[in-house]
């Protein structure tokens, strides 16, 4: 039976990490192991400067005082006697689509689990006045049914993202890029200092049909595969020619 182990950023007691993990329990056994509170937009931190505690709330169910990627790098290694089949991070309160990748826990989750060398994927779905995980719960079933399968090529991850209600369909997209420009709100406290809120403003995204932000709003369920290497191979080339005149100037600079 496949061993999969399922988190969030939204909290351990969060409704969406709970529909989650009933909707992959016809898959194999599913161990759910995040954080005590909400660890939303905190990207892919470690806790390093000081112990992590790990609480049992119930059979199969365990919290943990860190962050998204803590809880993952714990539930591997102490909750199972071998690596599981895979990691699925989620279903998270709102959609991580494009460039919010970078920032999002839910995201750097399943990250984590792709660099401990376990197949992983991000659930995500958009916050609305309908309540409910399951369309985004079908849709996670379908996918990681799939991904117990064929698996997933080295240093890749999927991050999916679900439109709430019917879902008219899935499709395999790319990152698009979407940007917040009203982002940092100033105030006044009452002795007359400024003080800052990292906000979210309305967003403005790039007109591209191949991407994920096109498929959600064209109600679709988007599955985009995220690489970790980083590296620009174009520009890698283009640069090759730098290394002589850095050099020279480095040489000339240490006489």
């Amino acid at each position: 039976m496949p061993k999969i182990l399922v988190t969030n950023d939204d909290g351990v007691h969060s409704e969406g990490i709970h529909a989650l993990a009933a909707a992959l329990r016809p898959l194999g056994q599913v161990i759910v192991a995040a954080p005590h509170i909400e660890a939303s937009a905190i990207g892919h931190a470690l806790t390093l400067r000081r112990p992590l505690r790990l609480e049992r709330l119930r059979d199969g169910v365990y919290e943990i005082d860190g962050t998204p990627t803590d809880c993952v790098n714990i539930g591997i290694t102490k909750l199972f006697q071998s690596l599981p089949d895979l990691v699925v991070s989620g279903i998270n309160k709102g959609y991580n689509l494009g460039d919010d990748v970078t920032y999002s826990g839910t995201v750097s989750a399943a990250m984590e689990g792709t660099l401990l060398g376990v197949p992983s994927m991000a659930v995500s779905q958009v916050e609305g006045e309908v309540a409910g995980f399951e369309a985004a719960g079908r849709v996670a079933q379908l996918v990681a049914a799939r991904l117990l399968v064929e698996g997933l090529p080295a240093k890749t991850l999927l991050n999916v993202n679900v439109p709430r209600g019917e879902v008219s369909g899935i499709r395999i997209t790319r990152l698009g890029h979407r940007v917040y420009r009203e982002k940092v709100i100033q105030e006044v406290d009452p002795r007359g200092r400024p003080y800052y809120w990292i906000g979210v403003g309305p967003p403005e995204w790039r007109e591209d049909e191949a991407s994920d932000i096109a498929a959600v709003h064209a109600g679709l369920a988007s599955v985009t595969p995220l690489h970790l290497d980083l590296t620009h191979f174009g520009a890698l080339g283009r640069m090759a020619e730098w290394e002589g005149g850095l050099n020279a100037l480095l040489k000339k600079r240490q006489r």
